[in-house]
């Protein structure tokens, strides 16, 4: 195993917040970093990875609950101050950081410049390491995360300091959104990560059989950070509220297909819950309900097995927030058909009531809309430098606000449509003079109402072809409206399964009892 040590150093050296020493070193932390050091230069993935998962945590649990790990210069004699290892344990160290502790502005421009470093080397260096996919998509997710925070963070001018101000100004490069995106599209490029996916689906690759892994002596992180920064640029352009570029850099992973995205559950469930919130804000809402129906399925099934894991919060908290998108997604395209019955259990559960009420299209409803797509969209950032003359004003939640008011704008052109699906949902056919008559319009603006109809129930797909979302559909014949009423072909497969299931726990049961 990965950690045959004792991590007990005594309890008169457990740190606290008031008598922190950076270059104080426990010996479990010595054993720690030099066992890691020596995995990494062996290419032991998998005691890396225990290292990495279990160790890592169990040291900050018990020295680090509210303090930093050692300093970098201090760990650095017990791994012969190698420059890579140093910049890897700084990554993980400011990792901890943000995770346990609030970092100041400082720490946030020195944690920058470490992921500029630690980037360059493996763009440009020679990195002979296997390391575990799992930290591999940390350094993505976390590199996003903090440009994410530093953004929300420069957004709050009222609370600066003078200082703080002129080290922003100073610094106005750290964190800057242009070197974000070519860092992620550097590492997308480098790696050749799109033409290996393209070879893999002909057969020529073996990088989704191999999990990304380079079993010939070789290394795996230039590759997989590339792949995974797929995944962040998806993530960036979604906080900047451009949906369709971010869905373009993520087309080259088959998300139809398991990969190596679903290697990492943190992976996988960012990746479907931005993949979905985009084509939410898209009108792709027939895609939106597919994706977030199949994750939501797969942690109903999965969750139990990540109850340990470090990240088992951010996975509940994910699958709530997914719900909440698919229960926006089925009010304004109420296709229930693509729902499999346990989510649609579940969601019935949730947000059964609120569903009723966010379809009778009034201000209740439009505060219910309001409620859910903030609850579960992402944290929207202002990516731009503030102005920092006087007054000093706080603009972190102007991003947020304007995706609120367009998603809002959205649904009210939505709910004017409303009463043209419900008579179309009656008849088969009806004559626009008759329909006119009942929505007490005249025949120029129901053709109006019914082209926006047509328009709204449509939109582009990724690939450029129009794609449905209607549950029902129309055309005009010699003023004659013909209804066509999609069918979905029924599923009895979840049924049976269900009742076997049942079925077994019965005969669980029976066998039990006693007969006397």
């Amino acid at each position: 195993m990965a950690a045959p040590y004792d991590y007990e150093d005594g309890p008169q050296h457990l740190a606290s917040a008031a008598a922190y020493d950076p270059n104080y070193v426990p010996d479990s932390v010595k054993t720690f970093v030099s066992h890691l050091y020596r995995y990494i230069r062996d290419k032991n993935v998998y005691e890396i990875h225990q290292m990495y998962e279990t160790s890592f945590q169990t040291l900050s649990d018990r020295h680090f609950k509210d303090t930093p790990w050692p300093s970098v210069d201090a760990v650095a004699p017990y791994v012969d101050n190698d420059h890579v290892f140093c910049l890897l344990y700084r990554e993980m160290w400011f990792r901890h950081l943000y995770a346990r502790l609030s970092p100041t502005l400082r720490q946030r421009i020195d944690s920058w410049d470490n992921y500029c470093s630690l980037f360059q080397v493996v763009l440009h260096g020679v990195v002979n390491m296997q390391l575990p996919n799992q930290w591999l998509w940390d350094m993505v997710d976390e590199f996003v995360y903090q440009f994410q925070s530093f953004c929300q963070y420069r957004a709050k001018m009222k609370t600066k300091t003078e200082q703080e101000i002129a080290l922003l100004r100073q610094f106005d490069q750290a964190w800057n959104v242009y070197g974000v995106l070519n860092f992620l599209q550097a590492l997308v490029e480098k790696s050749t990560i799109i033409q290996i996916l393209e070879q893999d689906k002909e057969g020529l690759e073996q990088f989704t059989a191999t999990d990304g892994y380079d079993y010939n002596g070789g290394s795996n992180v230039l590759k997989v950070l590339g792949y995974f920064s797929m995944v962040g640029l998806l993530r960036v352009h979604c906080l900047l509220g451009d949906y369709h570029t971010g869905l373009k850099c993520l087309l080259p992973i088959d998300i139809s297909q398991p990969g190596v995205y679903t290697c990492v559950i943190g992976s996988h469930i960012t990746t479907i819950y931005h993949y979905g919130f985009a084509n939410l804000m898209l009108r792709r809402y027939v895609e939106a309900i597919r994706e977030f129906n199949k994750m939501l399925l797969y942690i109903y099934k999965t969750k139990q097995y990540h109850q340990k894991s470090a990240q088992y919060e951010q996975i509940l908290k994910k699958n709530e927030q997914m719900y909440a998108l698919l229960a926006i997604s089925l009010s304004l395209c109420p296709q229930l058909s693509l729902v499999e019955e346990t989510v649609n259990s579940q969601l019935r559960e949730k947000y059964g009531e609120k569903m009723l009420r966010m379809q009778r299209y009034d201000d209740e409803s439009d505060a219910l809309y309001d409620e859910l797509f903030s609850y579960a969209c992402p944290k929207f950032i202002t990516p731009s430098a503030p102005s920092y003359e006087e007054p000093l004003v706080n603009y972190n939640q102007e991003a947020y606000r304007l995706q609120l008011k367009l998603f809002l704008h959205e649904v009210k052109q939505q709910q004017l449509l409303s009463g043209v699906r419900t008579f179309l949902k009656v008849y088969s056919t009806i004559s626009l003079g008759k329909l006119a008559t009942y929505m007490e319009v005249d025949e120029p603006t129901l053709r109006t109402i019914l082209m926006t109809f047509k328009h709204k129930t449509h939109a582009v797909g990724s690939d450029g072809k129009v794609i449905s979302n209607a549950d029902i559909d129309f055309y005009i014949d010699d003023d004659m409206i013909q209804v066509v009423e999609s069918k979905t072909a029924k599923r009895y497969g979840d049924y049976f399964l269900r009742q076997i299931v049942k079925l077994e726990g019965v005969m669980t049961d029976l066998d039990r009892v006693k007969l006397e």
